[in-house]
């Protein structure tokens, strides 16, 4: 190690407490890149160190959480070094590269300069291993959901090995918000050619994890889950909107495609607890409505009601 290398990393040791802390707020954020800190932090993203780069990329974790700091964040060309990052850096370097990544990815000019850099081989590589429930999980699929909103995103993330299979996972094991970003990003691929990408996703299992969603997810889970499973369906014409199918009719159509007899097993079951479970909210909306609806002798005196029946 030479020795310029080496003060540094002493210095990041030295000052990370009293960084981190001034981290802490918003403005101090915008004050640190408007202070020249950019500079210093990129050419350490450069370094052959890999304790260098493992700062740098901590630190452009917390700076580009700031919304005024994304663009000139990736005015710096810091977006090419991060997804290196991500393909070759250590674990911790990884984790943080595509946290950064996906807190520049909300600026929509940055998606552009991402798709250029190929990033979703590596973070499909990431997902595969991480646990589904995590913060990492969450973050490598609102990036994917971002992503494919491009053409050149959805044809890398079906070319890759198990990519569909990663999202399919985190689907059915993630957190409440990476739920709905997986959805969300198969939800984007059917929208944009279901006709390519319906037997893909139907290959990987995703009927329970989708039936699931619908009566558990959260509000826009459950609407991207029933609007996902209607493209999925065995249609070659869209229904009638004044006809819609019952999502049970959908899923049951879905159910008879599909081969496998352990995954439509599954999703007969799962089927029927979404019924149930569909019926039992029926049920108790019924009973508030009644109670709500049903008037106490004190609200509505009887002369009240025999002048309205007498009226009419």
């Amino acid at each position: 190690m030479r020795k310029g290398e080496k003060w540094r990393i002493n210095f990041f040791r030295r000052e990370k407490s009293a960084y981190l802390m001034s981290l802490d707020s918003a403005r101090n954020k915008i004050s640190i890149v408007e202070a020249g800190a950019l500079e210093p932090i990129i050419s350490f993203l450069k370094s052959q160190n890999s304790i260098l780069r493992e700062y740098a990329t901590a630190s452009l974790l917390t700076l580009s959480a700031s919304t005024i700091n994304k663009p000139v964040i990736s005015a710096t060309g810091a977006i090419p070094l991060l997804v290196d990052i991500l393909r070759n850096g250590n674990s911790q370097a990884k984790v943080d590269s595509v946290m950064a990544l996906s807190n520049l990815s909300t600026h929509s000019d940055n998606l552009d300069i991402m798709l250029k850099t190929n990033p979703i081989p590596s973070i499909v590589s990431l997902l595969k291993t991480c646990k589904k429930s995590s913060k990492i999980a969450e973050k490598c699929c609102a990036l994917i959901e971002s992503l494919v909103c491009f053409h050149e995103g959805r044809t890398v993330l079906t070319s890759e090995q198990g990519g569909i299979l990663a999202v399919v996972e985190v689907l059915e094991n993630g957190s409440l918000q990476s739920r709905e970003y997986a959805v969300g990003a198969l939800l984007t691929l059917c929208q944009s050619d279901r006709f390519k990408y319906r037997e893909p996703i139907l290959g990987e299992g995703v009927i329970p994890g989708l039936l699931e969603l619908t009566v558990q997810g959260t509000p826009k889970s459950q609407s991207r889950a029933q609007a996902l499973l209607r493209l999925l369906r065995n249609a070659t014409y869209p229904r009638s909107e004044l006809q819609p199918d019952t999502l049970e009719n959908i899923v049951c159509n879905i159910i008879s495609q599909i081969d496998a007899d352990e995954q439509s097993g599954k999703a007969k079951k799962m089927l029927a607890e979404m019924v149930q479970v569909s019926m039992e909210q029926s049920l108790r909306q019924l009973q508030q409505r009644a109670l709500v609806c049903t008037p106490t002798p004190n609200d509505l005196p009887i002369s009240s009601c025999t002048s309205e029946v007498s009226s009419k």
